[in-house]
């Protein structure tokens, strides 16, 4: 077994911090989104 196995430092599965990742990086982008279309929308 290797020695790393043994002590590991995070329990939680990897899935849910890849999805927490996905959720952040997807609302982060929305809202950079979402605030472009209302510098547009004030602009014209």
């Amino acid at each position: 077994m290797n020695e790393f196995e043994k002590d590991v430092q995070s329990k939680s599965h990897d899935i849910f911090d890849s999805g927490k990742g996905f959720v952040f990086s997807f609302v982060f982008f929305m809202l950079i989104f979402f605030i472009g279309v209302i510098i547009d929308f004030i602009g014209s």
